[in-house]
């Protein structure tokens, strides 16, 4: 761990490295392969990858002109598909935002009628079973960490793990409770917690308006758990408290929904409100003033090609677990969605598809660990969106590039900006490879989970660029990483080009698919610009990559600056340096071959070394495993330089 993250700062990441090839001759084991050099076949396709692009570098010239990606693009949602709404329903909407009590609108001449919940929902989302089972047990179980039910102090002064504080406030374990047993055997647990969480707040006015529990994201997702859930909590004693609850938290969201900032906390505040004015008596007005509030929220949340602006993996489930709630609280009441929330629930869905890898879980992106194919897959059915992964994003930025049993993920989009960050992450033109269900090349990740197994001291360093696949100059991060999740200046422009590259004719024509993108976030420090090229050959066995580095502008710096590029190794793999000092061979745990090989002629000679290192990968419960990492480390020109590497499935 030491080693990763050396660097001057908790901003900024270490990194270093040489790479190497080598083949496998028939019947010997990894740790006895020698190194060799490139074949005629791999030189060539190296070649066609890199020497159209590397011709044209200068100093004056860049390697290649495309458009850049806008990370804070949103999609005007409610232009493209405005609330159906007459002008009466309108005038009610305006009403109600200025203040007129909902009951006053929906029935002016009664009395307001009895708190009470018209309808039964029946959610298709389903919670983590192992957590409910823990519940049942008698503790919580958050990012593998247990606390006793009976030791945990509700009340809002109290700092709680980022997880766990979540987890209690937001009522998601209504959800993990529910899957894991017949709602008679969970009642009495769901009301203990209930009641301890009513007794800490139960009387807003004395509890601190910075509380987790009154986050506007916090409030809006207890208020819909409530709602969807509410069979397991409202059957006992506690069923008028309980309903003082809902209808105060909806209240509360009334108001503070409208002046939340972007992102999923608005999200799912308006999605709180909707659905109670779905559920609660006389709820007319609130339900369109919710639907016109989260209509509007939708666009801000993602772009046009339904990517979340947070560009994080957790909060796109968490969008689509949302929406689908949403939706269930209106098949309970037999009512039509609004066609905006169909189509975005439908939008969001490819997006999150393209970070699967073979094994059906996520990659680790912007700070979350390896989310499980289980889960994945459970949300997917829940949602009823059935579609393919989104290969060529335009404002999602993680291209992705399937060839047979390769899966190759490329960030190649600028980090999220403040306003939308969750937990931001430095990765820019980092990438993760998987064969089948084996994870060759993966991120650190975790970031967002620290605080649980991965402590929070570490949790800084797993946003840095030093933590990621890429490039790293003199262990600066290529965005700065600030605290509480923030990103501050850095790669601000982001081009990426992407096409079908092939080489020779006939039979023995070999194509492929290469990615082109670069990034300025060294360019104010150091002057230079980050292009990194990767090249897939469509039966997935090379993939071909160069990082350049080019003056960003005509007047280059003089002397030289240290650089490291790194490859994190996925969990089980084992790395063996070969005996040139040029290449390594990295054998999966099922038993799967690749050859790392940098190009013996790199720039810098004897200056440019090949090392194995300590890393760390965390998994989607949050769990860290020890892991291995290849760096090439060196010194090049502040003029520039070019480094050149083969992956190579080799068995």
């Amino acid at each position: 761990m030491e080693t990763l993250f050396s660097g001057r700062s908790p901003d900024s990441s270490g990194g270093s490295a040489s790479l190497a090839d080598f083949d496998v001759a028939e019947g010997r084991t990894a740790g006895d392969v020698p190194a060799i050099k490139l074949g005629e076949e791999e030189e060539a396709f190296r070649k066609e990858a890199t020497t159209e692009l590397s011709e044209q570098v200068t100093p004056e010239t860049p390697a290649f002109a495309a458009e850049p990606i806008d990370s804070s693009r949103a999609l005007a949602l409610s232009d493209v598909i405005a609330p159906r709404s007459n002008p009466g329903e309108a005038l009610i909407r305006l009403a109600y935002r200025m203040g007129v009590p909902g009951h006053t609108l929906a029935a002016p001449f009664r009395r307001p009628p009895a708190k009470r919940l018209l309808a039964t929902v029946e959610s298709p989302v389903t919670g983590n079973r192992a957590s409910g089972i823990a519940l049942r047990a008698g503790h919580f179980q958050v990012h593998g960490v247990k606390q006793p039910i009976g030791t945990l102090d509700f009340t809002a002064g109290t700092r709680l793990a980022p997880g766990l504080e979540r987890a209690v406030h937001s009522f998601a374990w209504l959800a993990d409770l529910e899957s894991c047993a017949p709602p008679e055997d969970c009642r009495g647990i769901a009301e203990r917690i209930t009641k301890g969480w009513l007794d800490a707040h139960e009387t807003r006015s004395k509890v601190s308006a910075r509380s987790a529990a009154w986050d506007v994201e916090n409030a809006g997702l207890r208020l819909l758990a409530l709602l969807t859930h509410a069979p397991l909590v409202l059957g006992g004693e506690l069923r008028p408290r309980l309903l003082d609850a809902i209808e105060d938290t909806a209240n509360w969201l009334d108001r503070k929904a409208l002046r939340s900032g972007a992102g999923l906390g608005q999200v799912a505040g308006w999605a709180g409100v909707t659905a109670a004015g779905l559920l609660l008596p006389e709820g007319r007005p609130r339900r369109l003033y919710g639907e016109a509030g989260l209509i509007k929220a939708l666009g801000e949340l993602v772009a046009e090609d339904g990517g979340g602006l947070a560009r994080c993996p957790q909060a796109q489930m968490d969008a689509i677990r949302v929406l689908t709630d949403l939706v269930a609280c209106y098949e309970a009441v037999e009512r039509d969605p609004p066609e905006a929330i169909l189509v975005m629930r439908e939008l969001l869905v490819p997006p999150l598809l393209a970070l699967r890898h073979g094994d059906g879980a996520l990659g680790n992106w912007q700070g979350q660990g390896a989310i499980s194919a289980d889960e994945v897959s459970a949300l997917i059915t829940a949602s009823g969106v059935r579609t393919r992964p989104l290969n060529e994003p335009k404002h999602w930025g993680y291209q992705r590039i399937r060839a047979a049993q390769t899966t190759v993920q490329f960030d190649a989009g600028p980090p999220p900006r403040a306003r939308h960050t969750r937990c931001g992450c430095a990765s820019t033109l980092a990438f993760e490879m998987s064969d089948g269900t084996s994870r060759v090349i993966v991120n650190c990740g975790g970031a967002a989970l620290a605080g649980g197994l991965v402590p929070a001291h570490i949790g800084q360093g797993l946003r840095a660029t030093a933590a990621h696949s890429t490039l790293v100059l003199d262990d600066a991060n290529s965005t700065a990483v600030l605290l509480h999740g923030k990103l501050g200046w850095g790669a601000e422009t982001v081009e990426v080009e992407r096409r079908v590259v092939g080489h020779g004719s006939g039979s023995q024509r070999r194509e492929g698919t290469r990615i082109e993108a670069s990034h300025d976030g060294y360019a104010a420090r150091f002057g230079l610009i980050h292009e990194r090229v990767l090249t897939i050959a469509n039966d997935g066995n090379k993939i071909a990559g160069e990082d350049i580095l080019v003056p960003a502008s005509r007047k280059g710096k003089r002397g030289k600056i240290a650089f490291a590029i790194r490859f994190h190794l996925g969990k089980g793999v084992e790395a063996h340096l070969a005996e040139d000092g040029l290449g390594a061979s990295l054998l999966t745990p099922d038993g799967k071959l690749w050859q790392l090989r940098l190009r013996s002629e790199a720039p810098g000679g004897k200056d440019v070394k090949l090392s194995r290192d300590d890393s760390i990968w965390v998994d989607g419960e949050g769990r860290p495993h020890a892991t291995d990492q290849l760096v090439i480390q060196g010194l090049t020109s502040r003029g520039g330089g070019q480094f050149s590497w083969l992956l190579k499935k080799m068995g």
